[in-house]
């Protein structure tokens, strides 16, 4: 049995679209196309398929603007960090936060000021849940 696709993640490939517009705030399939690198040598139909996807799949919006369809993010990419957060917490780490942050943070690449930045982030948070 076939599993139902997932339409609350993003691909590889619509992730580098989303970026893009993300970037851009909004643009067309130019627009998106001429940010990517050269060497991604991708043809325009491709490009448009991709962005006709993640409208499909209510990622953006469109508008007509003269010959040119104008492509604009409907979630935010802070959203859809956290949406993707979640879903790789539940899916490898058990549903359990403290596992993911575990993992990062144990990481051995991981610099004293990366981590003290980590720790100023949550100190702030428990400050600011505290009161």
């Amino acid at each position: 049995m076939r599993k139902k696709k997932n339409n609350e993640l993003l691909t590889e490939v619509e992730l580098e679209f989303m970026n893009e517009l993300w970037a851009l705030g909004e643009g067309t399939v130019r627009d998106v196309l001429d940010r990517l690198p050269e060497d991604r040598d991708l043809a325009y139909t491709s490009a448009a398929t991709i962005l006709r996807i993640l409208e499909q799949k209510e990622f953006v919006t469109s508008r007509k603007d003269g010959k040119s369809h104008v492509f604009k993010p409907t979630l935010g990419k802070d959203a859809y960090q956290t949406r993707s957060l979640k879903d790789l917490s539940m899916k490898l780490f058990d549903d359990a936060p403290v596992s993911l942050v575990a993992r990062l943070v144990n990481d051995d690449e991981l610099t004293d000021e990366a981590l003290g930045t980590i720790r100023a982030l949550v100190d702030r948070r428990l400050k600011n849940d505290t009161g």
